[in-house]
């Protein structure tokens, strides 16, 4: 970590310092919310969960090297200092934007509906070709993880990709007030958590909300594809920079071709050049996401070189459209997430693979008050495309099989007591749904099913 004391924390969180006085400007050199995770010269962060209270381990903490810890009820017979907070999940907030203040370099930030991740893990391997570039971790994007990502970034850190996931109005803004982008990426403007957010007007609001706490003079690199998005015309006076497979879009794509586990072969085009590429993925949408960490690549002044390398070095993530190949079949484990925006663009990458095509989707959750409807619509989808068979798991899920004409199961146990007589070899197998679903044990079983 860049120097950071205790002193200067307890002034960014409004924290009480209660301990030696001459320990004040003792320096930190991480922060951690597991005790397990302790190490020498660690601040501790004591937070109250569901199950488990931060506060009962601090005293192991001491012992294991942490320095100080921040609290929100003062340890008994503290052996070290301790910063007194009223919460301190905010407190954490507050000290993130701090540390993230003594950073002069890009900063990323990278949300939408659907390839958060993708497109975060596409613009690091581009933006790692020139600088030491640092990532959000796993599923570190809310309002937790944020904080934790920007105070694990290393001293000697050149630029950074931060990705910030939210289901509510008011999120994007707490969490853009801790990052201070100075570019902002948004990929798609989808049907996600729309029980809170409405419709997608109202996704294209709090995903905006971005844009009000970027650093002066940064850039903003839209998708120009999305019907949402494309309508912006100027963010704080300044034009957005489009990318999107559309030949209007400044970074945009020709010659497209999916050759399934081989990679999608296109030319990514812009300002007159035309860079040939393989990208090591299944989905079209990826050539998207490409174009996104091109288009940010150049704005910050990576050569075509370094570009076509970046591009060339992604690399899938767990539950993330990662195939897997067994001795009988193909797995798609896409088991992350999902909303109908996400699974129509996993069916597209499932029926350009030769072969039988199953999808295995399940419930999408937090669609509000048309959520059937969508469940219906995207059933449907998945037979119009040429699905061989569409087998739907979960409550909400009933629709999609309807919409889909095609089996329906009640639970991940229910279908894996099936999935032996209906699976054959040689077939290319979708698994897809809601990350509450646990579809991770679908793909397990998969895994161990001989056929």
């Amino acid at each position: 970590m860049k120097p950071f004391t205790l002193e200067e924390i307890a002034a960014a969180c409004g924290g009480i310092y209660v301990g030696d006085e001459a320990l004040r400007h003792t320096c930190i050199t991480s922060v951690e919310r597991d005790s397990r995770q302790i190490k020498d010269g660690s601040l501790f962060l004591a937070i109250k969960g569901e199950r488990v209270d931060g506060h009962d381990f601090i005293n192991k903490c001491y012992q294991s090297g942490a320095v100080c810890a921040i609290c929100e009820v003062a340890p008994e017979k503290a052996e070290k200092p301790f910063i007194l907070v009223l919460s301190t999940l905010e407190a954490v907030k507050k000290i993130a934007k701090a540390y993230r203040e003594k950073f002069d370099i890009p900063v990323v930030g990278v949300s939408g509906s659907v390839g958060k991740t993708s497109t975060k893990e596409m613009l690091c391997a581009v933006l790692s070709q020139k600088f030491k570039t640092h990532k959000t971790r796993g599923n570190l994007n809310n309002e937790l993880g944020v904080p934790l990502t920007l105070l694990s970034m290393p001293e000697d850190a050149e630029a950074a990709v931060i990705e910030m996931g939210i289901s509510d109005f008011g999120e994007m803004s707490r969490l853009s007030a801790m990052a201070q982008p100075t570019v902002c990426v948004l990929t798609i403007i989808g049907c996600c958590h729309l029980e809170n957010l409405g419709d997608r007007d109202g996704v294209l609001k709090a995903k905006t909300e971005m844009f009000g706490f970027a650093r002066e003079g940064a850039s903003f690199v839209l998708n120009g594809d999305d019907d949402k998005l494309s309508t912006v015309t100027s963010v704080n006076g300044t034009e957005p920079i489009f990318f999107g497979l559309d030949g209007k879009n400044r970074y945009h794509a020709e010659n497209i071709e999916n050759n399934g586990e081989g990679g999608i072969s296109c030319t990514l085009c812009f300002d007159g050049k035309a860079l040939d590429v393989t990208i090591p993925a299944i989905g079209n949408y990826m050539v998207s996401n490409a174009l996104a960490a091109v288009a940010v690549g150049d704005l910050l002044g990576l050569s075509d070189e370094q570009l076509k390398n970046g591009v060339e070095s992604y690399k899938t993530v767990g539950g993330r459209a990662n195939v897997i190949n067994t001795a009988s079949l193909r797995i798609i484990d896409d088991c992350y997430n999902a909303n109908p925006t996400s699974v129509k663009a996993s069916i597209d990458s499932l029926v350009n693979f030769k072969g039988r095509k199953i999808a295995v989707l399940g419930d999408m959750k937090e669609l509000g008050k048309d959520e059937l409807e969508l469940h219906f619509e995207t059933g449907a989808y998945a037979k119009q495309q040429g699905v061989d068979r569409v087998l739907s798991v979960g409550p909400l899920a009933k629709e999609l099989a309807r919409g889909a004409d095609d089996l329906w199961f009640e639970s991940v146990e229910a279908i894996e007591k099936e999935l032996p007589d209906i699976i054959e070899k040689g077939d290319t197998v979708l698994v897809k749904a809601s990350h509450s679903m646990h579809f991770e044990n679908i793909v397990a079983f998969l895994e161990t099913l001989s056929v």
